[in-house]
């Protein structure tokens, strides 16, 4: 019998992150959560360890390189190794157009979305000495642009790029690195933006953006992680793998 994977999932107190963190237990992995503050993650990580799995929660900046370096080596001294994790942690665009944002405001969401998850993939494929997977939280719009969201694009086109250098370095390691590409997921970051997500103008706005004319759900963004870190995925690696409801597809006229 194989020993559990062990699994990082940074984000983890997010809805996206929740869910993949709680899917990845039940698949029987051990599973490390991560989050900028502990605010319940310490309760959430004894929800999943009921699952079977061990599961340990550790607050940490990620924009904070030592706290990065250091979180993966407690990870190695408790686990002994690390076999994939999901890069999930991100913070969402100001919703203004691009000539009044500030360079602090910029600098914000760059500082998290990109230097967050360049920390994570560098510590992170140190520590995979035997290979591993690693998945990268971008977005349909590291694809696209719409109006408004200058400094979130312009970090997940970064994103994306991170993601295919990685893949190349990282291929004579064993690693491979993907990136999921996410469309509207019904999560509290998106309703901070938009309002009540059942509300009919989120809901208008979501059936516009995408060709299944709805937002999607944590648990299938969750699942396309899952999927990803699994040796199933064996042959993918460098793919920026939308799972977006269509909205990079195209549009309906």
């Amino acid at each position: 019998m194989t020993d559990p994977k062990v699994h990082l999932v940074t984000g983890a107190l997010g809805g996206i992150g929740r869910s993949a963190a709680r899917l990845l237990a039940e698949s029987g992995a051990h599973v490390v959560v991560t989050d900028l503050v502990d605010a319940g993650g310490a309760d959430f990580a004894d929800e999943l360890s009921a699952l079977g799995a061990e599961v340990a929660f550790r607050a940490a900046d990620l924009t904070d390189e030592d706290q990065v370096r250091d979180l993966v080596a407690w990870i190695i001294g408790r686990f002994g190794r690390l076999d994939g994790a999901f890069n999930n942690a991100g913070i969402a665009q100001h919703e203004k157009p691009l000539v009044e944002l500030t360079s602090a405001e910029f600098d914000r969401v760059m500082r998290v979305n990109v230097l967050g998850t360049f920390h994570c993939v560098k510590y992170e494929m140190r520590a995979m000495v035997d290979g591993g997977s690693i998945v990268n939280t971008s977005s349909g719009l590291g694809a696209l642009a719409l109006p408004d969201k200058a400094e979130y694009i312009t970090s997940k086109h970064a994103v994306n790029g991170l993601t295919r250098a990685a893949a190349v370095e990282g291929g004579p390691l064993g690693i491979r690195v993907n990136a999921l590409l996410p469309g509207s997921i019904r999560t509290p970051m998106q309703e901070s933006l938009f309002g009540e997500l059942d509300g009919p103008a989120v809901q208008q706005r979501a059936a516009a953006l995408h060709l299944l004319g709805r937002m999607g759900d944590p648990d299938e963004i969750g699942r396309a992680a899952r999927w990803l870190l699994s040796d199933e995925a064996s042959f993918v690696t460098g793919a920026l793998f939308a799972v977006d409801g269509g909205v990079t597809a195209g549009r309906r006229l």
